[in-house]
């Protein structure tokens, strides 16, 4: 790929292909669930299958106002609003977008759909929400300081920041000896997809997204860079590829902007 390269507009066209070939985290949750979500009974997921403790959000969700951030897809956002959130899910991708309106098309709900970057949510003034719940996703974006620096402003004092990301260490592992259930240590991290040779790409991702791995000084320094004080952390293994038995492949993180001074 070029040095014109645009892995934003690469990566929302990836993501909108994902929905056509129903990748897992493109499938909207049924009616059951917004059904029960509605009586108090729900979660969401910010890594892999792991429900997110219920003790990391409000006590109570009615009119807290929560930014699903790279979170299309018709899962977490409408459950969230079933739950009595008011909810806003802010994608790069319409088609996952559409995801989410379509199921609040058809349960009643009430939910807005942003298309970005999530390097950028000028669409948003500052101190505009409660919550911002970040699952799985950084991997696709080529950096994550603007990333922490633009979900501080957007979060009112006191607000949190719940996110999901990639453990770096599953990027050292050469895919074809992964999809043998061998682990060979291959790749220096940082690392990107875009670093393998063209026909190896091709070979392993196809036309799906770019990813990037990020150091845990880009998530957890950046966090805490950003202005954000990191309350929890939690860890599950990864859903898919061999690490799964031997490693956890996600990280989760909970974190505050803290209150203005008094």
């Amino acid at each position: 790929m070029g040095d014109d390269f645009d892995p934003v507009a690469h990566n929302r066209d990836a993501w909108d292909r994902e929905v056509e070939s129903g990748n897992e985290w493109t499938r909207p949750v049924g009616p059951g669930v917004i059904a029960r979500a509605r009586e108090g009974d729900w979660s969401v997921v910010l890594i892999g299958y792991e429900p997110t403790s219920r003790d990391w959000f409000p006590a109570d969700l009615a009119g807290v106002a929560i930014l699903c951030l790279a979170s299309g897809g018709g899962q977490q956002g409408p459950v969230l609003a079933a739950a009595g959130a008011r909810v806003t899910v802010f994608d790069n991708s319409p088609r996952q977008l559409a995801r989410d309106q379509e199921v609040a098309a058809r349960d009643g709900l009430v939910l807005q759909t942003v298309l970005g970057d999530m390097r950028d949510l000028g669409a948003f003034p500052g101190a505009s929400f409660d919550v911002v719940f970040n699952p799985v996703s950084n991997l696709f974006c080529p950096e994550l300081g603007p990333v922490w620096r633009e979900a501080f402003r957007v979060l009112r004092p006191g607000g949190v920041l719940m996110s999901g990301f990639m453990n770096p260490d599953i990027f050292i592992f050469d895919d074809g000896a992964l999809e043998r259930d061998e682990f060979v240590v291959r790749h220096p991290l940082p690392f990107s997809t875009l670093d393998l040779p063209d026909a190896e790409r091709q070979q392993y991702y196809g036309d799906g997204p770019v990813e990037y791995s990020h150091s845990l000084t880009s998530q957890l320094g950046g966090q805490m860079a950003a202005g954000f004080t990191l309350t929890h952390l939690a860890e599950a293994p990864h859903h898919a590829d061999a690490t799964r038995r031997y490693m956890p492949g996600y990280i989760a993180t909970r974190a505050i902007k803290p209150q203005d001074p008094a």
